[in-house]
């Protein structure tokens, strides 16, 4: 195998050109039959394995930086680096990251995860690349997707002031450009990074504006009709206006025309986009055909292309989508919102439905936040779905445009929580903490999958900002015989005993259920309460226990600081309530990826240790 001999960096250049085409087919055969069992992104590392090997080819490691936008495309990347023993434990806890990692490898220079970030931190390099008076190249590769967030273009608004090379690849794997456009992109190309051409254009240049009074209107008309005549024949001219050279398009899966125009790009003394034509998923009939399916996959059948573990019951993300779509058949001001997650977030079901209903931004939260304000003005009912760890992105939005008029806009938070294999970048641990710092703002989560339902018909319906919080994973199906109807503010008290009170946010309900029957086990009496609301806290109920039980135990899978526990602490010190309080949540840090099991407990959010921290809490009190 070519594989074998690719052993660390830069090795691939020792390689001849037949040898290359059997590496790339190696490539795709190794990710397929690892990815089949560990689960993993699939799609995007099937598409840009030739732009890999490229990039490999005209870069040196680790002096090179090359930067991932989102990072879930770098597993062709860490195969050349020589880590391809870690696709053992891909994504597994303690194994190799799904992401660009700099802790893992020298050749990984920036940590990614979230979307339209590389040009942003591949700028920053080149300008301590030229502080520091080095030499390396910097390439920032990001694709047509993450190019409709903003912050690429704030970056590259940016870049264009540069006065030496930065390359950045567009690896599009959606546009269709016609080849004869191609043909003469292609030949133009030559022309306009040849060192000649480079060095006559600056020449010309220099020599017009020593015209006293006129030189600089010379040259303003004569780029002015060069434009022109441009516009005409080559594609990227938005690139070009901003006085980054265009280079392209390329196919994507022909090595030998990749490091052709990444040379080129590397003599340009300034700005530069390679704009690369892929395809997402290629070499894998079924991931070509619906990439989607494969973008993050769990383990599946080579041969089939279906998933070989399949959940029995409905995800907290489905009954969303259900109840949803069902809520929007009986009120027509309901719409939808996304940010490039339809099916992640299941609202493709709601989009086959309401087409006019239903709004996909692109990759861009922030937007979509202030877009549900105005829908919210405007006399509509708003829900925008998204993952918890990508609503970070949108706090601005959300204090200032939705909070701060007091808009009915409903924040769906899927992913909340510890998601496990996709590790620090989308683990939904702090949205508790930063959603309940906004005023007006109102935080649920549901315990099981019918208050999943009712909070969200609760939700819809409310006329105030409002946060649902829920998990990803099966909805929980137990505790059915609790449900109460929601009340505003109020919290759910499921068994009243005495001695310590376990207090718990949305889908720790089972755990807390385990933790409360392991105490009264031990001889000591529980009770058991399902917070409901985060924010506004349920100050009656916490003076209510407080009457009969010595201690609080608060479970949350957020951070404890800023979390619901800490609320619950602040208020109990300040109100004078004679009960101590202990939070059980995650620590003041980032959680690595891993099985979601094994994560709890490492974090101490299991219930063993719960138990005994609480029974260890409450003999101390009674010591006293």
């Amino acid at each position: 195998m070519i594989l074998e001999m690719i052993r660390q960096a830069n090795d691939i250049k020792k390689l001849n050109s037949e040898q290359l085409k059997i590496l790339a087919d190696e490539i795709r055969q190794f990710l397929i039959e690892k990815i089949s069992r560990t689960g993993g992104h699939l799609a995007s590392n099937l598409g840009v394995v030739e732009l890999t090997m490229a990039l490999h080819l005209t870069l040196d490691f680790p002096e090179d930086k090359l930067i991932w936008d989102v990072g879930h495309q770098s597993y062709t990347h860490k195969l050349l680096t020589g880590r391809k023993d870690g696709f053992d434990q891909l994504r597994k806890y303690g194994g190799m990251s799904g992401f660009p990692k700099r802790k893992e490898s020298d050749c990984d220079a920036f940590d990614t995860g979230h979307s339209s970030t590389s040009v942003s931190a591949g700028l920053g390099y080149v300008e301590a690349r030229e502080l520091l008076h080095e030499k390396h190249t910097v390439v920032s590769v990001i694709g047509d997707g993450s190019l409709t967030g903003g912050m690429a273009y704030e970056a590259l608004n940016n870049a264009s002031r540069l006065k030496s090379n930065f390359i950045i690849v567009l690896n599009d794997n959606n546009m269709s450009i016609s080849e004869n456009v191609g043909g003469m992109s292609r030949y133009l190309n030559g022309i306009r990074t040849a060192q000649a051409y480079t060095d006559i254009k600056k020449g010309v240049e220099d020599t017009l504006m020593k015209i006293p009074g006129r030189g600089e209107r010379i040259i303003s008309q004569i780029r002015r009709t060069k434009s022109g005549i441009k516009q005409l024949l080559v594609p990227g001219m938005f690139f070009e206006d901003m006085d980054i050279t265009y280079l392209g398009p390329v196919d994507g899966h022909d090595i030998r025309k990749l490091v052709k125009v990444l040379k080129e790009a590397k003599r340009v003394d300034h700005a530069v986009l390679v704009h690369v034509l892929t395809k997402k998923g290629k070499g894998y009939p079924p991931a070509e055909e619906n990439p989607a399916k494969f973008h993050g996959t769990g383990p599946f059948d080579i041969k089939t292309g279906e998933p070989t573990e399949v959940s029995t019951t409905d995800s907290y993300t489905q009954v969303f989508s259900k109840v949803l779509t069902d809520i929007a058949k009986k009120d027509d001001k309901v719409v939808a919102i996304t940010a490039a997650m339809a099916d992640g977030t299941g609202l493709s079901s709601f989009a086959k439905h309401f087409p006019n209903r239903f709004y996909d931004v692109g990759i861009a939260e922030e937007h979509a936040m202030t877009f549900a304000a105005g829908l919210a003005a405007g006399g509509m009912k708003p829900v925008f779905a998204v993952y918890s760890s990508f609503l970070q992105r949108a706090y601005d939005q959300t204090l200032h445009d939705v909070c701060l008029q007091n808009l009915p806009v409903v924040i769906a938070v899927d992913r909340a929580g510890l998601v496990g294999s996709d590790g620090e970048t989308h683990q939904g641990v702090f949205d508790l903490s930063f959603l309940s710092t906004i005023p007006n703002m109102t935080v649920i989560s549901p315990k099981n999958r019918w208050e999943m339902a009712d909070m969200l018909r609760f939700a819809v319906d409310f006329q105030y900002p409002i946060a649902i919080r829920y998990p990803r994973g099966s909805a929980y199906e137990g505790m059915r015989d609790f449900r109460a109807p929601i009340e505003y503010g109020k919290s759910e008290i499921l068994y009243e005993e005495e001695d310590i009170a376990v207090i718990f946010v949305g889908h720790m309900a089972e755990l807390a259920d385990r933790v409360r029957k392991k105490i009264k086990e031990t001889g000591y009496s529980c009770s058991l309460v399902n917070a409901r609301f985060v924010k506004p806290l349920d100050k009656d109920m916490l003076e209510q226990l407080a009457k009969d039980h010595s201690l609080f135990v608060t479970i949350e899978e957020n951070v404890i600081t800023g979390g619901f526990g800490e609320q619950v602490m602040d208020y109990v010190s300040s109100a004078k309530l004679d009960v101590h309080v202990r939070n059980i949540g995650i620590s003041d840090d980032y959680v690595e990826h891993g099985n979601v099991e094994i994560l709890r407990k490492e974090v101490g959010l299991d219930c063993e240790t719960i138990v005994k921290q609480a029974i260890s809490d409450y003999l101390m009190i009674k010591d006293r």
